[in-house]
């Protein structure tokens, strides 16, 4: 595992950090070292601006950005670099997460966020996505990432075996 970050995983609050935690967790299972950061689109504008026009000379690659509500900072991050941009609506009052997924997903054109679903299995994919982005230049990611897949699939064969000698039990009981 590089000791420099590839991934920036940004949130707008430090609430957010029981969501996004997921994405952390899903770029450590690929041994990508990534920072993890609380800034603001609306209240700290400029710690935003200064940490995206400063990322790519520390080595980020791309950035995972979760945002409730308004969702403006996986925009706000976009507008200011071209690297790739992944966008974790979250939930965050009475609307289930369909706002800061319509704020996320309907970006103008030219300012692409790619966004994944809301919440914790957003999160998840959102670190999948990353490592398959980066996975693109490095044979070591793209290998843990065909691993990955292969596991996932190995369990959905036991659990399809396991259903089948249950149902196959109940037919001969």
């Amino acid at each position: 595992m590089s000791s420099a970050p590839q991934v920036a995983v940004l949130m707008g609050s430090d609430s957010d950090w029981s969501v996004m935690e997921y994405a952390v967790r899903q770029l450590a299972e690929f041994d990508i070292v990534c920072e993890a950061r609380v800034m603001s689109a609306h209240r700290t504008p400029d710690v935003v601006q200064r940490f995206v026009h400063e990322a790519p000379s520390r080595g980020i690659k791309l950035f995972i950005v979760g945002a409730g509500s308004a969702a403006h900072l996986a925009g706000a991050v976009s507008a200011h670099c071209t690297l790739p941009v992944i966008g974790v609506p979250l939930e965050v009052g009475g609307l289930g997460g369909m706002d800061a997924l319509l704020a996320t997903v309907q970006m103008p054109a030219g300012i692409p966020v790619a966004t994944v679903a809301v919440g914790k299995a957003g999160a998840t994919n959102a670190g999948i996505l990353a490592a398959q982005m980066l996975a693109i230049a490095d044979p070591e990611i793209a290998a843990k990432v065909a691993a990955h897949r292969a596991a996932m699939a190995g369990k959905v064969a036991e659990r399809d075996r396991a259903v089948q000698a249950q149902a196959a039990a109940l037919l001969k009981g």
